[in-house]
């Protein structure tokens, strides 16, 4: 069997949810993303392609490690429900960043809010997240071979998990806002720019890397956040020779409403 082949019999085996199982052209799209996550190419994978469970993907990320078609070291991670494929170096290293030089910037989109704003106030629950995260992935490394994803229960009850999707997910800003008020968000009507990296696996597959959006009307201040981002992703980018054509665009988008 082929690379890709192996790969889509790893997912139709693992991540069948109920009768349904990833399509080919899903699967195909799964290992793309996988193997960006293996190289440092992006910190972590949402996996959000069917209702599989956390410890279906496990199951699919050992099968891979077995198969030899990623390294040992990828870990998979049930954040509140939630699963996640982390590289822990690449995850750790983003981490630290964040604590030393507050690179990652942070955007109130609270419901209370006429527009969006670029906040310090909630750095110190931004922080507290950042180390209890690098925490908990130092403890799990320590386990070798673990037999089961990493369950973050109590310990994120508290947490925005928006932020967190944007922490763990490399993301240059993230957005926040007070979930003890609202879970509702200030972006209906708000143009919003959309940020897109995609690159081309094997067979010419084409794969979504990175989606994410800024508002417009702070594009110019999250400029060298955006730059700086690039740029480290444009060097990772350098580094491997798996994933070819990289490709980073941009579109402005206006919704009547935006699910956070």
């Amino acid at each position: 069997m082929s690379t890709p082949q192996l790969f889509v019999a790893a997912a139709h085996k693992c991540l069948r949810a109920g009768r349904k199982a990833l399509s080919v052209p899903q699967s195909l799209n799964l290992a793309a993303q996988v193997l960006a996550v293996d190289l440092g190419l992006k910190p972590a994978l949402l996996y959000d392609s069917n209702g599989a469970s956390a410890e279906q993907l496990h199951q699919y990320v050992n099968s891979l490690q077995s198969l030899q078609l990623v390294s040992n070291s990828l870990l998979t991670l049930d954040l509140n429900g939630n699963s996640l494929i982390v590289n822990p170096g690449t995850v750790q290293s983003n981490l630290e960043q964040v604590l030393c030089d507050s690179s990652l910037a942070v955007i109130d989109v609270s419901h209370s809010l006429e527009k969006p704003a670029i906040r310090n106030s909630p750095r110190e629950e931004l922080e507290s997240m950042t180390q209890a995260l690098l925490s908990l992935l130092g403890e799990f490394q320590q386990l070798q071979g673990a037999e089961n994803p990493l369950y973050v229960g109590e310990k994120c009850e508290e947490w925005n998990l928006c932020t967190a999707f944007g922490l763990l997910l490399g993301y240059p800003i993230t957005y926040w806002f007070d979930q003890n008020k609202s879970f509702e968000n200030c972006l209906s009507m708000t143009p919003l720019m959309v940020i897109t990296v995609s690159v081309t696996w094997q067979a010419g597959h084409r794969c979504c890397l990175y989606s994410f959006s800024i508002p417009e009307a702070l594009h110019e201040e999250m400029r060298p956040n955006l730059e700086n981002w690039k740029l480290f992703l444009q060097e990772r980018y350098e580094q491997q020779h798996i994933l070819k054509d990289l490709t980073i665009s941009q579109s402005i988008v206006t919704l009547p409403s935006v699910c956070l």
